[in-house]
């Protein structure tokens, strides 16, 4: 079984700044002319080769669920799980993930893989393929520059470990090992040991449940002994979709 776990709970307040309260919007939800032009729309349509997709939400909850209904293919939505994550104002996007792999792990077995995706990411379709035709643990990366700021930096030390680093004050990001490569996180992974992830799940609840979903993948890539079994794939086209004007060049991109 393959599954793909999609969040969108967060609050979207860069993206609904100086807009007026009553037309705030989940910004995976957000369009101008045609409602099949959102993010959560591409991103599902992405993840049609799961088994199972499961969205965690939070902030304005019924509005998603009340967008799959009346907009996602019939076929995808007989895939489709939404959990609602009640901390969505107070915990971090750890929580979120957590959430999604407890929901997978309690409800289903003989579980392949589990393909999880940031819901206001837009990733060219070639790159997503490559992540789900990879037979291994999988770390993405984009192209874009590394600012402390707002990127999220992942770098292989010298014994060939893994590891993130991110501000989330957006200030400045300290290296304290030698590093073999650095990137600029996809904020896209694979993974395939479910034993592995329920010790990197049970983890974050129990010691680290105001952490990012960071909190539960470090701890899961820690866990891989073989860093053979972990691929690294970069993402040709990558937006994080913060603001409007993010959102601005995603719909160019689609239209080319």
């Amino acid at each position: 079984m393959k599954i793909v776990i999609i969040t969108v709970a967060g609050v979207s307040s860069r993206f609904n700044k100086d807009v007026p309260e009553e037309d705030k919007i989940l910004k995976c939800l957000y369009y101008e002319e045609n409602p099949t032009d959102t993010l959560i729309y591409h991103m599902l349509e992405k993840s049609s080769f799961a088994d199972k997709i499961i969205i965690v939400g939070g902030y304005k909850y019924d509005d998603l669920a009340e967008y799959i209904k009346d907009y996602i293919p019939k076929e995808l939505q007989d895939k489709i799980l939404t959990v609602y994550n009640d901390h969505f104002s107070d915990l971090s996007s750890g929580y979120s993930l957590y959430l999604g792999i407890k929901e997978v792990l309690d409800n289903f077995e003989d579980i392949d893989e589990i393909l999880f995706v940031e819901g206001d990411l837009d990733i060219d379709d070639e790159s997503f393929t490559k992540v789900i035709e990879s037979d291994k643990d999988v770390l993405t990366f984009n192209y874009e520059p590394i600012y402390s700021n707002k990127a999220v930096v992942l770098y292989q030390n010298g014994n060939d470990e893994y590891h993130y680093l991110f501000n989330s004050d957006h200030g400045l990001l300290s290296l304290e090992e030698s590093f073999k490569a650095i990137f600029n996180s996809g904020q896209t992974w694979k993974f395939r040991d479910m034993e592995l992830l329920k010790v990197a799940n049970d983890n974050f609840y129990e010691n680290l449940i105001d952490d990012t979903n960071l909190g539960i993948i470090q701890k899961y890539f820690d866990l891989v002994e073989d860093a053979s079994e972990i691929e690294i794939i970069g993402l040709k086209h990558w937006v994080n979709c913060n603001t409007r004007q993010d959102y601005k060049l995603i719909k160019n991109y689609w239209e080319r």
